[in-house]
Parts: structure tokens; sequence; C-alpha cells
């Protein structure tokens, strides 16, 4: 596993067996995708045990690497979590196959009858960090939409996605599906990131799913096409006209209810009016919960809040601090997200109609959220069973990306002997 000489070759391989399982993953029926994705959702049910002894190499891994709580939290994996896994499995199983779907139908005036149908995307390269859970998210969202997918975890996570892919091989096995339609990069060698990055004879797209740097190094070298995840830089305006009790709310679990997902908040705007107020409630509820709250001069005289640097604006914590600051107004508050957003999720607390239509109108991030917690930017949340990313670019896949958008469409055209005058 880890004494792989040559890279390349490895990597070439991985990539053919991926082309010739998605040529026939593409007719499979939905009826084959089905029962191997409840085969797997049982193996990882039956394996549990075997996956949390997985999962214990991986935690003293992270913390001899001396990862932080919120990114050990990411990686660690308890039976609640693995059901919580199982059930995503089970979810994105029960859904409607996206694979022959009808899009659009029509006939023209030249005798042609015209289809646009939905079909997979092929061979999809999945590199992603920390969080053994996107083994079984994004091996069974490329499985559904009919897709092969070359998985590369993150190293810390290493010894839990390999046991989680071992149920994805026995689910697809047992459905009579080829394995390799599900592959899971068996190193940790980072020179197998720099190779599928080039992969274009083999691998149609790929989604990096982590942290800046991460996303970064794959826009600049990938060759192939990316559906980019960049970082959560997540904002929440407090306008004038917010609910006191809804504010309180919602910010306390945007913030504190996992402080390593990308939807967690991370930067808090608060209108003027009600800074010495309700603003000033909110952050001493952030406080009370262990949240370091850097502020600027404005909410400077709260107890126990920290002078904000000028890093602390449009930064990804990840962790137990928050960014706050003051702003005029909610055209104040979109001047402030446009410049240090990261297209992502943003949020306004407020119970006034016409500033929540400016809020949504104005600003282009992916998910734009009225009155509830940026938590909820999540696939599963969004009915979608589970997401392989967020998608914060604007080309074919915005937001959560599930087995829907992991598809692509071709036109199936009909005619009669039908020629062109």
């Amino acid at each position: 596993m880890e004494n792989i000489d040559n890279i390349p070759e490895l990597m070439a391989d991985i990539g053919c067996r991926a082309k010739a399982a998605a040529a026939v993953l593409a007719s499979a029926s939905a009826e084959r995708k089905h029962a191997a994705l409840i085969g797997v959702a049982e193996a990882v049910w039956n394996t549990r045990a075997d996956i949390i002894a997985a999962n214990a190499k991986d935690l003293e891994y992270g913390r001899e690497k001396g990862l932080s709580d919120a990114m050990m939290d990411r990686l660690m994996l308890d039976e609640a979590r693995i059901q919580g896994m199982v059930d995503g499995l089970r979810s994105v199983a029960e859904q409607p196959d996206p694979v022959g779907e009808v899009i659009a139908e029509w006939d023209q005036p030249s005798g042609l009858h015209i289809k646009r149908v939905r079909t997979p995307l092929g061979v999809i390269g999945v590199i992603y960090e920390s969080r053994p859970n996107v083994t079984a998210d994004a091996g069974a969202l490329c499985l559904k939409a009919g897709n092969a997918v070359i998985l590369r975890g993150g190293s810390e996570g290493f010894n839990s996605s390999s046991a989680i892919h071992a149920c994805f091989a026995t689910g697809l096995r047992d459905a009579n599906l080829p394995e390799d339609a599900v592959q899971l990069v068996p190193t940790r060698d980072r020179a197998a990131v720099s190779e599928m990055l080039t992969m274009t004879d083999t691998i149609d797209v790929i989604v990096p799913r982590g942290g800046k740097g991460l996303v970064g190094l794959v826009q600049r070298e990938a060759r192939v096409p990316v559906f980019a995840h960049l970082e959560g830089i997540v904002h929440i305006y407090i306008d004038e006209h917010v609910d006191p009790e809804k504010a309180l709310k919602v910010v306390l679990n945007a913030k504190t209810r996992r402080t390593g997902i990308c939807g967690a908040a991370e930067c808090l705007l608060i209108h003027e009016k009600i800074a010495k107020t309700i603003g000033q409630g909110v952050i001493r509820a952030l406080i009370d919960a262990g949240v370091e709250v850097r502020v600027n001069q404005a909410l400077g005289n709260i107890p126990g809040t920290t002078p904000a640097q000028g890093d602390d604006w449009g930064r990804e914590y990840l962790d137990m601090i928050i960014a706050a600051k003051t702003v005029a107004n909610v055209d104040d508050a979109i001047a402030h997200i446009r410049t240090y957003g990261s297209n992502h999720t943003d949020c306004i607390l407020t119970e006034d109609a016409d500033t929540v239509q400016q809020f949504m109108n104005q600003l282009d991030s992916a998910i734009l959220i009225h009155n509830a917690s940026t938590q909820f930017a999540d696939g599963g949340e969004f009915g979608m069973g589970a997401e392989i990313g967020i998608a914060t670019g604007k080309m074919h896949a915005r937001g959560p990306v599930g087995a829907t958008q992991l598809t692509s469409f071709k036109y199936l055209v009909t005619g009669d002997g039908t020629v062109r005058a």
C-alpha cells in the first residue's frame, strides 16, 4: 500500500479499469444499482466494528499530526455516525434513478421528434480531506448516477476509507456490477493526486472537497474539468428588523453545532441600530458557549470579545471562533459579503420581506438562507440523500451536488426517413 514504486502506472491502471466499468454502469438497470447500494449499506452496518477499529488508527494518526479539535471531529466515526452513513446510502438508493430521465421533449416542423435525456458523466475523480464519510457519500452518488468513481481520500482517513470502500466491493459484486466502478486510490502518496489531475483520457471530471489549499492546487494544476467545492466563508447578517429569539437560536446553531463543516458560520454582520441590544445579546451567548468572538471597534466594549485583525474577514476558521462587525444597513452587509465571501452559503435574519428580497437578489452565493441555520447547507438536508460537495462555481452544477447533478444529457432525435430541405 505505502510502498508503491510506480504511481503513474498505478493510476493509469485504475483509470483504465474505471473507464471500462463506466461503460457497463452507463446501461445498468436502476434495479441493479439499487441492489448494489442496499448491499453497501448492509455491509457498512455489518462491519461497523471493523470500521470503528480502522477509524481508531486514523484518530491516532491525526493526533500525532496535531490536527485541531474540529478536524479530529470531522475524522471521527462512532456508531451514530455510521448509522447516519447507512441512512444516507439507503436514501440515495431509494431516490429516482436520474439516468434516462427525459428533461425535455418536443416535435419540430421538419418532422423530427427530439428528446433531451440524462446520461452519466462517465468517470469522476473525487479528491477529499479528512472526512471518511465522503467515501460513502461520493461512492453512492456516483454509482446512482451511473458513473464510475476514483476516490482519493485524505491521508488522515486512509484506514477508515479503506474499510468503507471494502463495503462497496461487496455490494457491487453481489449485485453483479463491476467492482472497479468504485475504486479507492491505495496510497497516501500525494503524487497520486497530481496524476489524477492530468488523466484526461480516463477521468471526465474532478471534484475536490477540502480546504482552500487543496481546491487551489486542483484548480491550478487540473487539465480535467473541475467542480470546485471552495471553502465555506459563511456570513450571517442580523438585520434591524430581526426577531431576537430567532437570531439567538439560529446563530448559536450555525456556529456551534459542528464547527468543522463547510456550512458553519464564520462571520456575523450586525446592523448598527441593534448592536447594543440584540447584537450584544447574541455575542454574549456565543462567548458563554465557548466561542472566541473577534470584533470590530464598534463591538469592542462587549466583555470577553477580542479585537479583530485584518485577516479575520474572509477567513474560514472551522473552529470555535467567529468574526463579528457592525454594518450600516443591508447594502453594507451585501458589499462586505461580496468582498470577503466565497459564494458558498450566506444567511439573513430579518422579518422584513423587502430586505430579504434585496439580499436574495443581489447576492450570488450558491445557497442563500433566510431565518434558518447555515448548517442546513448540506445535500442530505436538501433531500438529496447525500452530497459529493457544495459546488461554488457557476458551470454545470451549483450548491449541493447530488446524483442528478452528476449527470449530463444527450439528445435523442427520431425521424421517419426525414431529410433536410
